[in-house]
């Protein structure tokens, strides 16, 4: 029994110390020049670039994309990421050329990373999107947009794109 009680009382601390956590280089995988591409709805393709490198003494991540084909070509974004050592935060602003802004926070589930918003109310619905990352290998990725209108319990896919660095 008291084998037992050891376990239960050192189990939590064992499995917060297993959690994945934000660090200075979480989002380095992100660095680079990539090709996009997805398929849309409507079954047509799109496609762009997006480049990502650091500014501001390498303590910033500054992205910049482009889609150059398919129904939205000319549309440009670019974000702004960066962490805060003081309280292991990552935080991200977007903005874009349509007039978008988003505001989003960090976070690491298994070997998921994301940018996630804080919960708003649209319309009298509760909505939260973010922005998923995984299959990271040195050369590709992908990256979903995903939204939900029931606190989490359940994400819709918005957006899925293919990320391939450029050569």
């Amino acid at each position: 029994m008291r084998k037992l009680v050891i376990i239960l009382v050192i189990l939590p601390f064992v499995l917060k110390a297993q959690e994945p956590q934000l660090n200075a280089t979480t989002y380095d995988f992100w660095l680079g020049q990539w090709q996009v591409s997805w398929t849309n709805a409507d079954g047509s393709k799109g496609s762009g670039t997006n480049h990502i490198f650091k500014v501001l003494d390498d303590k910033v991540l500054e992205e910049n994309f482009v889609i150059t084909n398919g129904g939205q070509a000319g549309f440009k974004g670019k974000s702004l990421s960066v962490y805060n050592s003081q309280n292991n935060t990552w935080h991200q602003a977007w903005a874009d050329n349509q007039g978008g802004y988003f505001d989003f926070y960090g976070s690491v589930v298994g070997d998921k990373k994301m940018f996630s918003t804080h919960p708003s109310d649209k319309d009298g619905k509760v909505i939260q999107q973010r922005m998923v990352f995984y299959d990271i290998s040195d050369d590709q990725f992908t990256w979903d947009w995903e939204s939900t209108s029931d606190g989490g319990k359940t994400w819709n896919l918005q957006w899925r794109i293919n990320y391939t660095r450029l050569k």
